[in-house]
């Protein structure tokens, strides 16, 4: 779907409003004492936070005032339809564990995206004041080291690239398996970081992240930044994979080809 000009400055500009008052909605219970969690999952520890809602709610809210017949797709409250071509996909915390444990590397992804993927996107750390964002035409990171460029880095050997998941298991046993085959041959592989190694990424600190299990609205946001910032982002076939699943976020077409052939085992 082409936006104008016009109609991109305004995604945009929407995109940094939703990102500013998240910004202030997770920062009033960071690292607060009593904040409590509820466990959204029967079999493991998936929490939800009073910060998590809050975050998205507010965010809906000026959608619903300066774009309101975008869709959008939101962690906490769902699908909502829209006329315009445009879906908003929304994580208001994404690496809400992170979160409750006073770690900055949870973060805010915000995305819009048309019928073929993600055409922008925003990873927001609040805590740091670091935002990363990417598509339309931008790439670009804003933070206290200043404003830079994004970019990902040179295609280099994967004995010398550093990789990067959330989970050490990473998912089931047979993608526990596929990624162990890849992490053997990674000259550092490092766990925990969230939505905040697909930034890495994009800054050109890592090559690689690895992940199973993720939805739309964990990968939509790194995909827009990492791709404006020359990296590649698909699943474990090298198919699209906006929608979630496995994905596979590379630095350089060619560490992403070397390494999908490994996760194909």
């Amino acid at each position: 779907m082409r936006v104008t000009a016009e109609e991109a400055a305004d995604l945009v500009a929407t995109a940094h409003a939703l990102a500013d008052v998240a910004r202030q909605a997770t920062l009033l219970h960071f690292r607060q004492a009593g904040l409590s969690a509820e466990n959204k999952e029967s079999d493991r520890f998936d929490p939800v936070t009073v910060a998590d809602r809050l975050s998205e709610e507010r965010m809906r809210e000026i959608l619903a005032q300066r774009r309101p017949h975008d869709g959008i797709h939101g962690e906490e409250f769902g699908a909502k339809s829209g006329t315009s071509g445009l879906t908003w996909v929304l994580d208001p915390i994404d690496g809400t564990r992170g979160y409750l444990s006073g770690t900055p590397t949870w973060g805010v992804l915000i995305a819009v995206s048309d019928a073929s993927g993600p055409i922008y996107g925003i990873i927001d750390q609040p805590y740091i004041q670091e935002r990363f964002e990417g598509g339309l035409g931008r790439a670009e990171v804003n933070g206290p080291m200043g404003r830079a460029t994004l970019k990902a880095r040179p295609a280099r050997a994967l004995s010398e690239a550093i990789l990067f998941s959330t989970f050490p298991e990473v998912g089931t046993e047979a993608e526990g398996a596929a990624f162990r085959r890849v992490s053997r041959e990674a000259k550092l592989t490092r766990y925990g970081m969230d939505c905040y190694a697909y930034a890495l990424l994009a800054a050109g600190q890592i090559d690689l992240v690895i992940e199973a299990g993720l939805q739309a609205y964990d990968v939509q946001a790194p995909i827009a930044v990492i791709e404006a910032a020359g990296g590649v982002v698909t699943d474990w076939q090298g198919n699209p994979v906006h929608q979630g699943g496995q994905v596979l976020a590379a630095s350089s077409p060619e560490l992403h080809a070397k390494v999908l052939s490994l996760l194909q085992g």
